[in-house]
């Protein structure tokens, strides 16, 4: 027969009481390190996870801060004024909140609307940057700008969802857009509210030959082309976040009530 001692039965009965780590399946003789619900956690898994967070932090800034760069080369490339894909980036977010909260899928969305263009540049300059109306041929090669941009955003592991937006991004509700004439809901929802956006900055912004438009102008195009070039669903989302675009546009005009500039400094602070 074993004898055990007094303290080491304590001990052992100890363990089989004691909770389990989540991570390392290992018993938790000491008070937890850290609780949620149900679930415990040792201090040395504490301190792993903790660690792997701030490296995907580092990780993920590091990697939009590239896409950022990029995104303004492409602006500049192109002769775009002010901050062009990062804008609609930011104001697809907008509408896209309305449908998600998920971090990882409004990031995915983020990156999708930023880098939206990526794909010119495989397009010449002398296509790309062509001041007179393009020919048939030269359209050809303009419209394969998504694809090439997929192609190039795919090979990135973390990007597959941003791809499929850049991919669908010319595509229009009714089927007429372009590389494959999708329609529906067969384009990606992201796809669809960026379109909304996309068209919203390009109306309201200055161009060349033409001063930029009014909101109330943009607005009523596009409701007017919902059901048409635009999903009905992102239309709606539109006309929701009505008050939050229309600020957002008088920002970038120059027009916008000191109170929203102040606002937004100090959010950033």
């Amino acid at each position: 027969m074993t004898i055990t001692r007094p303290d080491t039965r304590s001990a052992m009965q100890a363990r089989n009481h004691a909770p389990a780590c989540h991570f390392c399946g290992r018993a938790i003789t000491a008070a937890p390190f850290a609780r949620e619900e149900e679930r415990f956690c040792c201090e040395a898994c504490f301190l792993k996870q903790r660690e792997q967070h701030d490296l995907q932090v580092e990780r993920d800034q590091a990697y939009l801060a590239l896409a950022e760069a990029l995104a303004a080369a492409l602006d500049a490339r192109e002769h775009e004024s002010g901050l062009h894909s990062q804008r609609v980036a930011c104001h697809t977010q907008v509408l896209a909140r309305r449908f998600t909260q998920d971090p990882q899928q409004l990031r995915q969305i983020y990156w999708g609307a930023l880098l939206h263009d990526i794909g010119k540049v495989g397009i010449p300059d002398a296509i790309l940057l062509k001041q007179e109306p393009l020919t048939e041929d030269e359209w050809v090669v303009m419209r394969t700008h998504p694809e090439i941009g997929h192609r190039i955003l795919a090979s990135v592991p973390f990007m597959a969802e941003a791809a499929e937006i850049v991919l669908c991004h010319e595509e229009r509700f009714d089927g007429s857009g372009y590389p494959r004439g999708l329609s529906g809901a067969a384009i990606p929802l992201a796809a669809r509210l960026f379109a909304v956006i996309d068209t919203l900055d390009a109306m309201t912004s200055d161009r060349p030959y033409r001063k930029g438009l009014s909101f109330d102008a943009a607005k009523v195009e596009i409701l007017r082309l919902a059901g048409a070039q635009f999903d009905p669903q992102a239309v709606e989302a539109f006309s929701a976040e009505e008050k939050t675009l229309r600020e957002m546009v008088a920002m970038k005009c120059g027009m916008a009530p000191v109170a929203i500039v102040t606002g937004l400094k100090q959010a950033k602070v």
